[in-house]
């Protein structure tokens, strides 16, 4: 459930019109529902209730706006986060240091440092080699950091290829086969505090049955490591399920996920972690837009160019994913359109041949399910600057990220003398 309803005749964002956001703000315009966000935090957090102190850490990579992060804080997340960029975020936002945790597989020096000074509650290593490497920093700084091994238990997520992180070739943890030993290696480095494993193994998960697998081998694995003399009391289980794109699309439920859980983690006598990102942020955004104009090719649909393009929202371009695209203020009629940015790469499509509200130039629609992995993938590309991003909060809205020009980018290049 969303809060991105139809009222009157004109959709609204909670309690507020979107032309007022359109008219105020300018488009195109990501816009984030305040009670979405809340709910779907409250649904998964409810999920896990069988479970015995779950931690939950919202993966900052798929939504980074600090009142984003801010209302999930609110709600008691913490935050897995991928970079220094981030930790500065998440802490920022009033996350505290021991309810975040730093994945990721290139993770450097510098960064390492940052977790370690930060106070963290713990590294998911991706390598033997950085386990070495932060043991050595934390020892030359007086510090023991808590650390997980990020397995990569080879199975197929099932979703697109370029989001799946737990096969054998993705580039994502240690092999399963050698994770005890390297576990093992790693226990007796001074400086680091070897307490559990962890797996992710993609994004936008449709179906449970390649979690459930991935998780059995994980089990497996604890008894292994135990079974040779270590500790293990945490189990990091990432995130990755799934959101609907599509109206009326069904995929498993956060109760779904949940009783999974339950089941295939009964007796691994560990506390449990979760990296929820786009089942969180997902539906509790949108992309405002307006039409430029329509234009014909031939005998086929229409184009409808959009002032939103793919440096603004960058899935269907790099994923061919689909975004639902609704007119604001429907009048009932249909139509078959291209639906196009205005960028000059034919990669800047939306969609093709798409059944959609009938639209003409200045009409406001807008691309649901935007508020993860959209305004965090943004370019400058085309010199065409950074989007806002607004905040609702029942009848009142925020702007939570400026509208960056192109020529405040332009501002920071420079030329050197000798090319004067």
């Amino acid at each position: 459930m969303d809060h991105f309803q139809i009222r009157d005749g004109v959709m609204h964002a909670e309690d507020v019109p979107l032309p007022r956001i359109a008219e105020e703000v300018g488009t195109p315009v990501y816009v984030y529902s305040r009670a979405t966000l809340e709910r779907h935090a409250r649904v998964f957090r409810d999920a896990l209730s069988a479970l015995d102190h779950p931690h939950i850490a919202f993966a900052v990579k798929s939504n980074p706006n600090l009142a984003v992060l801010k209302v999930l804080a609110n709600e008691g997340y913490g935050a897995d986060v991928v970079s220094g960029g981030e930790l500065n975020r998440a802490l920022a936002a009033g996350m505290k240091p021991e309810d975040i945790v730093f994945s990721g597989v290139g993770k450097t020096h510098a960064e390492l440092l940052q977790g370690l000074d930060k106070g963290i509650g713990q590294f998911n290593i991706e390598s033997e080699e950085e386990g070495y490497e932060l043991a050595a920093i934390a020892r030359r700084h007086g510090r023991t950091a808590a650390c997980a091994l990020r397995v990569n238990p080879d199975v197929d997520a099932r979703t697109h290829e370029k989001i799946s992180t737990g096969k054998r070739e993705n580039k994502f943890g240690v092999p399963l086969d050698r994770a005890a030993e390297i576990y093992a290696r790693l226990a007796s480095e001074e400086g680091i505090e070897m307490r559990g494993i962890a797996v992710h193994i993609g994004s936008q998960l449709a179906d449970l049955e390649p979690l459930e697998t991935a998780f059995g081998k994980v089990g497996a694995l604890i008894g292994e490591i135990r079974a040779a003399g270590f500790s293990v009391t945490h189990a990091d289980l990432g995130g990755g399920l799934g959101v609907p794109y599509k109206a009326g699309e069904v995929l498993p439920s956060p109760a779904d996920y949940g009783a999974m859980v339950a089941r295939v983690t009964k007796g691994w006598d560990v506390r449990l972690m979760f990296e929820p990102g786009r089942v969180i942020a997902g539906n509790a955004g949108i992309l405002l837009t307006r039409v430029i104009r329509s234009k014909r090719s031939g005998n086929g649909p229409p184009f409808v160019v959009v002032d939103a393009a793919m440096n603004d929202l960058a899935r269907p371009a790099m994923y061919g994913a689909w975004h639902d695209f609704e007119a604001v203020e429907p009048t009932g009629e249909r139509m078959t359109a291209h639906i196009v940015g205005p960028i000059c790469e034919t990669g800047d499509t939306f969609a093709m041949d798409r059944e959609c509200d009938a639209l003409g130039a200045g009409d406001l629609a807008v691309f649901r399910t935007a508020g993860a992995y959209g305004a965090t993938m943004a370019s400058s590309y085309n010199s065409r600057g950074f989007i806002a991003e607004v905040l609702v909060d029942g009848d009142k809205f925020a702007v939570v990220a400026d509208r960056i020009a192109a020529s405040a980018i332009m501002d920071a290049e420079r030329v050197p003398e000798w090319l004067l």
